[in-house]
């Protein structure tokens, strides 16, 4: 095994994070605004996806350039779901909420079985394509425009959660939605923020992806799985730890497949998540 070899794997791996890094983000700022963890993020994602390859399919809509639609349609269905569902079972048992979040993936799922069938598509001929160089390294410029995207969005989201009178009204409800409350903030409306964001950064990420991954409806499930070990990894609550947490996250990954097999990838991922919560129980970096 060459030198190159390893590096390219930790590189692609490093890439794969920043993808894994933004979609944890919007489920890590759900959670730390009312505690919910939101069981369809995965699917929200693959909705995301589709509504890259319709774009494509049917107005000739690059992935790239599609990536305003998507935001604006996932941010409706983020609000759509809070105030549908979520509004109703805030003060519910938590039994009742992981239900229903489950209930929701469940039924997005199965709707995208009934609407598009359970084919897997691809999109041809996209704007990024081919691959670039690197000193012996190689890199998908799909991949590579997909994960700095990514980066690029959680900057924003970061400066936007820390820089901006909104971002610092979504934290002091985070903290205590009563005295915020008391303070003259909308605390429903920052709640329906939250999730309009959080279901805005799966747009994203399944807007870039789909340049290179294939759409089917349970395209969502690993992704979500990746997304609750990173939230946890890196401490619910916390940018940063979803930042850092998914960048170790994609590195472990490419480097479990190489050094073991590709079998073996998740499985050691989820030692090693094991591993940092018996040691630190609330994540690297977690408020919660």
């Amino acid at each position: 095994m060459t030198f190159e070899i390893i590096l390219q794997a930790l590189i692609s791996g490093l890439l794969m994070g920043f993808i894994y890094a933004l979609v944890a983000a919007g489920l890590s700022l759900i959670f730390g605004l009312m505690e919910i963890v939101n069981f369809a993020h995965g699917e929200f994602m693959m909705l995301s996806m589709y509504i890259a390859f319709w774009c494509y399919a049917l107005f000739a809509i690059d992935p790239i350039l599609s990536i305003p639609i998507c935001i604006v349609v996932m941010f409706l269905i983020g609000v759509a779901t809070h105030y549908g569902i979520i509004r109703h079972i805030l003060n519910a048992p938590m039994l009742v909420q992981i239900t229903a979040t489950f209930g929701l993936a469940i039924f997005l799922r199965s709707l995208a079985q009934f609407l598009w069938s359970a084919d897997y598509r691809v999109i041809n001929d996209p704007i990024v394509e081919g691959r670039i160089e690197i000193m012996g390294i190689y890199l998908g410029i799909p991949q590579v425009v997909a994960s700095g995207g990514c980066l690029l969005a959680f900057g924003f989201l970061y400066l936007f959660v820390n820089r901006t009178e909104t971002g610092m009204a979504l934290q002091a409800t985070a903290q205590d939605r009563q005295a915020a409350g008391l303070m003259g903030i909308r605390t429903d409306r920052m709640l329906a923020l939250g999730w309009g964001i959080g279901a805005a950064c799966v747009g994203i990420a399944g807007s870039l992806i789909s340049n290179y991954y294939m759409v089917f409806p349970e395209v969502g499930i690993i992704f979500a799985l990746l997304a609750y070990v990173t939230v946890a990894m890196g401490g619910f609550g916390s940018l940063i730890g979803a930042l850092i947490a998914g960048v170790a996250i994609g590195v472990i990954e490419a480097a479990g497949a190489m050094v073991f097999a590709p079998a073996f990838k998740y499985g050691i991922i989820f030692l090693c998540y094991l591993i940092v919560v018996m040691i630190r129980p609330k994540g690297l970096f977690g408020r919660f």
